[in-house]
């Protein structure tokens, strides 16, 4: 049985977990490091521990370093044991053994420590002081640097040396020679191509390198990596010397848990910070009800706008039937608008200071998609009346009047509110993903009730509310 022409699955990995162990590291070796992981996470942590120990070990390794493993790994080592997984853990790139470590349970990481190597224990305990969402806590420390004084051959003698235990070779970092702070940046195509006789500070184009500091969010090394095409970015301490680089693969998973965690904040929750399969029911309660409580008690103010046009509601019971109708109007209109501000500031296309354009812009965009919506009901009223397939009464103009008027005023304040929002939570320190689409709605339906019904009072008052 071969396994190298498709992804291996659950069962294919439990028959061969049970027969004889080279038949499964035979089957696995031709696998790429992605389908494995992929496939170890829907295994029990003993079972995959078991695939783990049968695989190749350069094979292993490349599986313990991929993100699709995230969240699974500290299980896998627990089952392993510190010995077992010791090789492993040493053999990873840096940055992964720090998101191995974070995921591991403060009790459980000492006596795994105590097992790796000098060089790793010293890596961890740099990487583990920063926030993971930093340039210091994404970072790998496994980069090459050379100093400035030595000659393109001296330095391509050094990559063939040491390549193999580096996460990338494309960059090549020129430090001082007496104070090692980095003063120059070359990629290894204009070394390959370079006179070997000339030194590494002459090779390239003589500027300031490009660099963060370890502190730096990690949506703002994206833009950097993203702006200047990098594929890699130095990380500097204030005195100028390296600490590690982060690669572009680093921000590409980054960038994808960020995605998910605004993702799921637009949804109106907390980000969950785990695999939504590997989080606990208690957790996943108590990241989603909190939220859920605050959107709850925001609805009681539509229920209290209702009780106070009661009246109005029952002198004119039709007025109910477009209720849903306006109220999703704004709240659609203000989803768009928060979700085109929240966008735009993470990507730094706009600035706080620039609301009141945005102000400028909206008002005129939710007038016209207000009046767009509000033309398309009262040709819906007209249809309905004049075909017979509903009466709304002898004062059926004046109502699709209202309701026409009452969507332009709902979908302007909607539009309104939707910018304005991120602009608001970003300001106090929040963070504007926040402003997600069901807020919006929230505060959209309690105000489309108070316009629908003012509107209402306007145009009906001599006739259906008098």
């Amino acid at each position: 049985m071969t396994l190298t022409d498709s992804t291996p699955n659950v069962p294919e990995l439990l028959y061969l977990l049970h027969g004889d162990p080279s038949d499964l590291a035979e089957a696995m070796a031709g696998m790429r490091a992605a389908d494995v992981a992929e496939a170890l996470r829907d295994l029990q942590p003993e079972a995959a521990s078991k695939v783990m120990a049968a695989l190749p070990f350069d094979l292993a390794v490349q599986v313990f370093d991929e993100p699709e493993l995230e969240g699974h790994r500290c299980e896998i080592i627990q089952q392993m044991g510190e010995k077992t997984a010791a090789p492993l853990i040493d053999a990873m790139s840096s940055d992964q053994q720090a998101d191995l470590f974070r995921e591991l349970p403060e009790k459980e990481r000492p006596r795994f420590l105590e097992v790796l190597d000098a060089p790793t224990r010293e890596a961890l305990g740099i990487l583990l002081r920063y926030h993971p969402d930093t340039a210091g806590g994404i970072m790998t420390t496994e980069f090459v640097s050379v100093p400035t004084s030595w000659t393109v051959g001296q330095t391509l003698e050094h990559i063939s040396r040491v390549g193999r235990a580096k996460e990338t070779v494309y960059t090549i970092y020129g430090v001082d020679p007496e104070n090692h702070t980095l003063v120059h940046v070359v990629s290894l195509r204009d070394l390959m191509m370079a006179d070997r006789a000339v030194t590494v500070v002459e090779v390239g184009r003589r500027r300031k390198p490009l660099s963060v500091s370890p502190s730096t969010d990690r949506e703002e090394v994206a833009r950097t990596i993203s702006k200047y095409n990098l594929l890699a970015l130095p990380v500097l301490d204030e005195g100028g010397h390296i600490l590690g680089i982060v690669t572009v693969d680093d921000v590409i998973d980054a960038i994808v848990r960020e995605g998910t965690e605004d993702v799921q904040r637009f949804g109106g929750m907390e980000a969950l910070d785990e695999p939504y399969t590997g989080i606990s029911f208690l957790r996943m309660i108590k990241k989603r009800a909190g939220w859920l409580c605050a959107l709850f008690l925001g609805e009681m103010l539509t229920a209290t706008a209702m009780g106070h046009f009661e009246g109005e509601i029952a002198k004119a019971v039709v007025l109910s039937l477009f209720i849903p109708l306006i109220i999703s109007s704004g709240g659609n209109s203000g989803s768009q608008a928060t979700s085109l501000i929240i966008r735009s500031l993470a990507l730094r296309e706009i600035r706080l200071g620039d609301w009141w354009r945005i102000l400028l812009r909206e008002l005129p965009a939710g007038f016209t998609l207000g009046v767009i919506l509000g033309v398309i009901g009262i040709i819906r009223i007209v249809l309905w009346q004049k075909l017979g397939w509903y009466d709304y009464g002898e004062h059926w103009f004046l109502i699709a009047a209202t309701v026409g008027a009452a969507l332009v005023g709902v979908v302007t304040f909607g539009s309104l509110a939707g910018s304005m929002l991120p602009f608001l939570l970003k300001r106090i320190g929040f963070d504007p993903a926040s402003a997600s689409a069901p807020f919006v709605a929230t505060l959209v339906d309690v105000t489309g009730l108070i316009i629908y019904f003012s509107v209402a009072f306007v145009i009906l008052r001599h006739t259906l509310l008098m």
